[in-house]
């Protein structure tokens, strides 16, 4: 098949270089890309076509949801655009979610039922990336992982067919689809199980000073406190567009009530430095952040440093960040409590790795020419590798890097075997390779 040929058997858009349109169409939200051809699929046929050319091609495809993906960045391939199957249908408790949906669409559309899914920080971010690589969100200590609420997906897989996937019907590959990325074919519907939502208790903290006190104590409060509650600690400089600068600690208590949440969250109200911002019953589609688009002029800053999922947030690893970013005011710190459901789940039972964690830290220091001298590079690097110690696994989810020696991070030795012979027998051409890619073996 050539492309005329696929143009004749897609309902959507063929987009190639020099057609009109092709700087829109390679645009995603995290750059420009440089494929070799995007499909914007229309129908589920037109995601089919769009596979089975590329594997006739020898072309490995690339999956756009929410775009949010540094992946995008990478050349060749077909991109398949899928922001038109953005469907959200609601058959009460479950929820069925195009995979072109994004998180935002999403919440706001179950918000008007009083149900809601854990999920992403970020109303841009596209459903399909997120649930597939894990998905950590603002119920994660009540819900688990977004990964954790699917019950079942449609898929079109690397010759092509469209089958239906759930525990009973496929359960090996659905235990791949769920941590294991977008190794295994194309989503082009997510079936959640949701829950009721009425509204969440919102309290944002700004701090001052001494970030150790308040880390050790979150980490104290978050020990023993109900599930309902999900806290971010968040350090980031001026320079970052996604949240405004200093230090902060953002609070959600799913339900109305504002007592439970104030008396819970006591301790750090009342740590010197601490400043109540915000508190207030809000619904849910509110606190959802609105990232900007990246700027084709601007470049990506570097990034030293990475994420890691840590067994606890111990104090060598509290003084570690903290050190960490004092050392380097240009960076980022970023804490998010897990435990409660997410580690209820067996760690056999699904590809995502690091059940036991009860923290997720993010920090790095940005690399732009003038602000970081040789010495402070290494020395970030070394800053880092002492962070990185206290790591059971890194979530790919949050990383920016197409690093692929990466996935020995992601998964361990048993999980990636298991998930490299889920890919052998669903994509042995290893067609959808664009991401942290399980080879089949």
């Amino acid at each position: 098949m050539n492309v005329g040929d696929l143009r004749g058997s897609v309902v959507g858009d063929v987009v190639a270089p020099g057609d009109e349109g092709w700087d829109a169409a390679r645009a995603y939200h995290s750059g420009i890309g440089r494929p070799e051809l995007v499909v914007r699929a229309r129908t589920v046929g037109d995601v089919q076509a769009a596979v089975r050319y590329a594997a006739a091609g020898g072309l490995s495809v690339g999956v756009r949801g929410g775009g949010h993906s540094a992946w995008g960045a990478l050349p060749g391939g077909v991109v398949v655009d899928l922001s038109t199957l953005a469907d959200v249908q609601v058959d009460a408790p479950a929820v069925h979610v195009g995979g072109g949906a994004t998180w935002g669409k999403v919440a706001r559309t179950l918000a008007t039922r009083g149900l809601g899914l854990s999920s992403g920080d970020t109303a841009s971010v596209g459903v399909g990336g997120l649930t597939l690589g894990g998905g950590i969100g603002w119920m994660v200590r009540a819900w688990g992982l977004a990964a954790d609420q699917l019950i079942g997906v449609q898929l079109v897989t690397a010759s092509g067919d469209l089958v239906e996937v759930d525990a009973h019907s496929q359960p090996e590959l659905f235990w791949a689809l769920r941590g294991g990325g977008g190794n295994f074919g194309v989503v082009t519907r997510f079936d959640f199980r949701a829950h009721e939502l009425s509204s969440v208790v919102w309290t944002v903290l700004q701090l001052s000073g001494d970030a150790r006190p308040v880390l050790a104590t979150m980490r104290d409060v978050m020990a023993n406190a109900p599930r309902d509650l999900t806290v971010t600690f968040m350090d980031v400089p001026a320079m970052d567009p996604s949240a405004p600068a200093g230090a902060t600690l953002s609070a959600l208590w799913i339900g109305d009530d504002e007592g439970a949440a104030r008396a819970v969250l006591a301790p750090l109200v009342e740590l010197d430095g601490v400043t109540v911002l915000e508190s207030g019953v809000r619904a849910y589609p509110e606190i959802l952040l609105d990232m900007p688009a990246a700027d084709p002029s601007q470049p990506v800053p570097g990034f030293i440093g990475d994420n890691i999922l840590a067994a606890a947030l111990d104090d060598d690893l509290i003084e570690a960040v903290v050190s960490f970013h004092e050392a380097h005011p240009a960076s980022v710190l970023f804490l998010r409590s897990l435990g409660g459901a997410f580690g209820d789940v067996a760690q056999e039972a699904t590809a995502f790795p690091a059940r036991r964690a009860t923290w997720f830290v993010m920090e790095g220091a940005f690399d732009i020419p003038g602000v970081l001298t040789d010495d402070e590079r290494v020395a970030a690097e070394s800053g880092w590798a002492r962070i990185a110690q206290s790591g059971l696994a890194l979530y790919g989810n949050f990383t920016a890097t197409t690093d692929q020696t990466l996935l020995a991070r992601m998964y361990p030795p048993a999980t990636l075997s298991r998930l490299s012979a889920v890919k052998h027998l669903w994509d042995p051409q290893n067609v959808f390779s664009r991401n942290f890619n399980i080879r089949p073996v």
